[in-house]
């Protein structure tokens, strides 16, 4: 046994004494001498001095360069790695021998990236294709990145440059030089119809195309309104009344009015906004859906990749039912690959209310326009005798020597700050990518309380996996507005300045002495804003859209989307028992004051849409596109309305503390339905002669049982001249293109249920039969769609290298059929029934200029211009429209029958002129009767009436056209232009003006009113707001006829330098010379 425990300790010695035989010591050391030699040489002078056994394969030394060695009693290894290392070798130990191998470390692309003028571009983005591989260059152009394979593919972006794919020998120690050039391809070069995507060049129909950016750098918060900078035929309507508020909703429409709307006096005069069956509005569209102008106007900006108006019939015909008053189509930004990427944006903004065009009298001025009216003297209302009306001139008087001047219009208003933070992250594969969003918005106005709050969130999918792609975005939306407890505005302005908000020792008045609003006693405005009123509105909408394109080929393509949106609503209004404005006001009930108005309501819309697509190319000369597919779409909407009544006060409003519920709770539901079939086709020729056309039916649930469908169409006829051979060796000239199209597209805004006859069920009372029913409303089953006739034409330049851009169009549409209410004898029961009656017709030009001045990576100087002019006229009215006319003259004449009867008035609201309709009159027709001044003898005004008969009384019948909202052919009957405010767009009112020969009198509250009139020779301007000189002046130029036409003739002559001719001129002129002057 001890025999074999000293052998086996015996065998371990040996191996161990073997091992270490087998190890190559660290200590030999070497010394050699050579110059350019093979790596080999050098391992065999090594392995000749040390004994030390190599392993390696001669093929992998093949093409390194020969190496040089001078080194004396050097390490072995020290002297190996010399040797190998630089030349990317190195070496291991296996079992006591070195191998020799290739180094196991990454290549590494050293470059820049440079402009076109050779500047280094710092933060380009640098990425291997097909990974996520990447870098970004540093501060002076520079970059490094570390690649596994030997030859790879970069591709080098940078925001406003053309990508650049390079193919790059990562073996190689070369330094990679990049050079990116200016990106000029704009979104022009597409346009986005919603249904499809149409190169411009082959293109017929009119539109607008805006990037998200342009937009933005516009209004960061109002989309809607900055639309108007870039297409001046997208119009906003002004409303004066509500002002900067945010919760009044915008009224806008593209190339003129088309329909009649909601009349004057049947508006909701509580509502901001007359939005809900407006005909006149465009229609929105957001990635291929439709969305309500309230949607559009809460979405956050950032989110917008690009807008496009669509105007004419080859545009918009596709849409059918829904183009006739134009189609602005939003596509939201989506998803891109690579590393998660987090975006923010904050915007702040500060509003500060302006009152220059607010010209009011103060205390003692307004107290001597009275005295000098007469107001005090003897006869007038309540005014019995002299001394009275010296008592009362008096008590004013003294207000004002107290130092009573109250500015009113100031009061309500505020300086606000509204900030907006938006936050975008996205990232993914190739195969799938993601996007997450989210924005907080706090818009508040210039009336103190008012505001609006906006919450929005939102996911996104795009799912890729060979042919098929699958994309999912769903959004969750959260607004919240407040009203000013202040009232409205335009209360305040009719306040009297010697009227003070506050008592003698501080408090506030409950009352005021002399100011009403709208013909009322009202309380005392700070006083009712103290109280516990408050008006909020709220709604939460969440939509859901998929959509899916399935590429079957190169020339087949299918598409599918699937939309659906459920949105709630809610809203109070509360007014204090306290207040003048509760509906008892007057009532000896005093325990009913106090009123709670609420509305709930919820809807859920779904719209679904399937295509097929064709596209191909022939013979490198013919380009086809065409596409066919449906469209369904169904819309609920469910509402339910309550008034309270009697409220012990202001801090008790809950409806539990309600004396009664006022009437009955009303519900309303509505359901509208729509399929639609329709195709489209676009064909080229060699880039130069282009066809369009399209076809639609759409079938609607809102039309009478006779009229369900209707066809809608369009046709587009082109030619890119610069295309010809001829053409393309012209220097100057890089587009011009001619385009034509007609067509008829329609619309449906009405009540859902005009077309049917509805009936009201007596819940009330029960009868043998069990409930009762009356009919309500009578239907018309022939009530079919309005209708818009298009016609087009339009010329597109560029020259200077696409740097100066030149567009001019003409259009022409007529709309048909439209839906009126036709009078009913008073006996049938019912006053009127839906019907298609009336005709109204738009036509006008527009111009588009830009021109760019200069661009590089850093700057981009660029001007541009647009200018649009709409001419609207009534061609046919329905007999409703004449018994309104008969409604305004009746509005009218009570007011001054009350006026003449008692001295007072309801309100200022009857001294603004009422929208009326006539045939050959226009939607935008201002309505009055022609005053011929004051007669002389009596002191009494004179009017002249219809017939050019003479009256001394006013006479609401007598009303003629004599102006309009938006003025131009109104110049030609005019002999005097005369303006004593500065407004906005003031300036091109005034050149209209005189193009047509009406001579200006105007103040000079905007001094470049300078550049345009020589003064007395083709306008006469008043300096520093002398009322005494504007009177003199005017009297002047209405007596002396001879003087006025002089001037006429000179302000014709004078205001061709503002001619469209003219103004391009100048336009290219100024080009050219900055062009060369950078």
């Amino acid at each position: 046994m001890r025999e074999k425990r000293w052998l086996l300790c015996f065998l371990v010695a040996m191996c161990c004494t073997f091992s270490a035989w087998a190890l190559p010591s660290q200590d030999k050391t070497v010394t050699l001498k050579l110059h350019n030699v093979s790596i080999e040489t050098v391992l065999d002078a090594v392995k000749k001095q040390t004994g030390v056994n190599m392993l390696y394969n001669s093929q992998m030394f093949k093409g390194v360069p020969s190496v040089s060695l001078d080194v004396k009693n050097e390490r072995w290894d020290t002297t190996l790695k010399l040797v190998l290392n630089p030349q990317g070798f190195d070496y291991v130990m296996k079992d006591g021998i070195v191998v020799i191998r290739k180094q196991k470390r990454e290549n590494r692309v050293r470059g820049m990236v440079t402009d076109s003028h050779g500047e280094p571009i710092p933060g380009a983005s640098i990425i291997v294709k097909g990974t996520r591989t990447g870098t970004s260059t540093n501060i002076e152009g520079e970059f490094t990145l570390d690649v596994k394979s030997d030859k790879v593919v970069l591709e080098v972006s940078f925001i406003g440059m053309k990508k650049q794919t390079v193919q790059v020998d990562a073996t190689r120690r070369k330094t990679v030089e990049i050079t990116l050039v200016d990106d000029v391809k704009t979104l022009e070069d597409v346009v986005v119809t919603g249904y499809s995507n149409v190169r411009k060049s082959s293109f017929t129909g009119s539109s607008t195309q805006i990037s998200g950016d342009d937009l933005r750098k516009v209004s960061q918060t109002n989309i809607i309104g900055a639309i108007q900078s870039f297409d001046p035929s997208f119009r906003l309507v002004d409303n004066v009344q509500f002002g900067s508020d945010p919760n009044a909703l915008p009224e806008m429409y593209i190339r003129g009015r088309s329909g009649f709307g909601v009349k004057e006096l049947d508006k909701d005069q509580l509502s901001k906004s007359n939005l809900e069956n407006n005909p006149n509005l465009p229609t929105f569209i957001m990635d291929g859906f439709e969305v309500s102008i309230e949607k559009v106007y809460d979405l956050d900006p950032t989110r917008i990749e690009s807008l496009t108006v669509l105007k004419d019939a080859a545009a918009t015909a596709m849409y059918g039912s829904r183009a006739a008053n134009g189609v602005v189509v939003i596509t939201t930004v989506a998803p891109k690959a690579g590393e998660v990427r987090v975006s923010y944006n904050f915007t702040g903004t500060l509003e500060m209310p302006d009152l220059r065009d607010y010209n009011l009298a103060n205390a003692s001025e307004k107290l001597e326009i009275e005295r000098l009216a007469g107001l005090f003297d003897k006869g007038q209302a309540n005014i019995p005798s002299t001394a009275v009306g010296m008592n009362n001139y008096y008590k004013k008087y003294a207000l004002i020597q107290k130092g009573v001047d109250t500015d009113w219009m100031s009061i309500p208003l505020q300086n606000s700050f509204n900030h907006k933070h938006s936050i975008y992250l996205e990232g993914g594969t190739p195969n799938l990518r993601y996007g997450v969003d989210g924005s907080f918005n706090i818009a508040d106005g210039v009336m103190k309380g008012t505001e609006r709050n906006r919450y929005s969130a939102g996911f996104s999918l795009d799912y890729r996996i060979k042919n098929l792609q699958v994309r999912n975005y769903v959004s969750f939306g959260h607004t919240k507005s407040k009203e000013s407890p202040y009232g409205s505005f335009s209360d305040f302005s009719g306040l009297q300045p010697y009227d003070s908000p506050y008592k003698d020792d501080g408090t506030l008045r409950e009352k005021l002495t002399y100011s009403k609003i709208s013909g009322r006693d009202n309380n005392n405005p700070l006083y009712e804003a103290t109280l516990g009123n408050y008006n909020w509105n709220s709604y939460d909408e969440v939509i859901d859209n998929l959509s899916f394109n399935w590429y079957l080929n190169d020339y087949w393509t299918v598409k599918g989307q699937f939309s659906v949106t459920k949105k709630y609503s809610k809203s109070e209004k509360f007014i204090d028992p306290l207040s003048s404005k509760t509906s008892v006001t007057g009532s000896k009930d005093n325990n009913l004051a106090g009123d709670l108005y609420t509305t709930n309501g919820e809807s859920l819309d779904w719209n679904s849409n399937a295509f097929l697509y064709y596209t191909r190319s022939f013979n490198k000369q013919h380009n086809l596109n065409v596409s066919a597919g449906w469209e369904a779409a169904s819309g609920t909407t469910e509402s339910t309305n309550a008034h309270y009544r009697g409220f012990p006060s202001g801090e008790f409003h809950s409806l539990n503390y309600a004396a009664e519920v006022y009437k009955k709770p009303t519900r309303t539901e509505n359901t509208t339905r729509r399929v639609s079939v329709l195709a489209s086709a676009n064909y080229t020729w060699n880039d130069i002669y282009l066809v369009d056309a399209s076809v639609r039916f759409d079938g609607s649930s809102e039309f009478g049982a006779n009229q369900k469908w209707a066809p809608f169409f369009s046709g587009g006829l082109g030619v890119n001249i610069h295309n010809y051979d001829f053409f393309k060796s012209n220097g100057y000239i890089n587009k011009l293109k001619l385009r034509a199209s007609y067509g008829r597209t329609g619309k449906v805004n009405f009540p859902a249920y005009a077309a049917t006859t509805m009936y009201e069920t007596l819940f009330d009372e029960w009868y043998i039969t069990g409930y009762g029913a009356v009919l309500k409303a009578l239907g018309n089953k022939d009530l079919t769609w309005e209708k818009t006739d298009k016609l087009s034409v339009g010329i597109e330049t560029k020259t200077f290298h696409d740097r100066l851009t030149v567009d001019f169009e003409y259009y022409y549409n007529k709309t048909i059929d439209l839906v009126n209410d036709v009078t009913l004898s008073q006996t049938s029961g019912f006053s009127t029934y839906k019907d298609n009656m009336g005709q109204v017709a738009n036509k006008g030009v527009e111009l588009k200029l830009r021109a760019d001045i200069y661009r590089d990576r850093n700057w981009n100087v660029a001007l541009w211009g647009n200018m649009a002019h709409n001419k609207n006229e009534i061609l046919k009215i329905s007999d409703s429209q004449k018994a309104y006319n008969e409604r305004v003259a009746a509005y009218y004449k009570n007011e001054a029958l009350y006026q003449e009867t008692l001295g007072l008035s309801h309100g200022a609201e009857y001294s603004v002129p009422l929208p009326q309709y006539e045939e050959g009159a226009s939607l935008t027709s201002i309505w009055a009767v022609r005053s011929l001044g004051i007669d002389p003898t009596t002191g009494k005004e004179i009017f002249l009436n219809r017939d050019g008969s003479i009256a001394d009384k006013w006479n609401a019948a007598q009303e003629v056209v004599v102006g309009n909202t938006e003025p131009k052919e109104e110049y030609e009957k005019a002999s005097l232009f005369i303006s004593n405010s500065a407004i906005d767009g003031w300036m091109i009112t005034l050149t209209e003006a005189q193009q047509m020969g009406t001579v200006p009198l105007v103040m000079d509250s905007y001094k470049a009113v300078y550049q345009i009139i020589t003064n007395h020779e083709d306008g006469i301007i008043i300096q520093n707001n002398n009322v005494d000189e504007f009177a003199i002046q005017l009297l002047t130029l209405m007596k002396n006829d001879v003087k006025r036409e002089e001037m006429a003739k000179a302000a014709i002559k004078n205001s061709k330098r503002f001619a469209v001719e003219n103004i391009v001129a100048q336009w290219v002129e100024l080009f050219q010379e900055l062009t060369l002057n950078k």
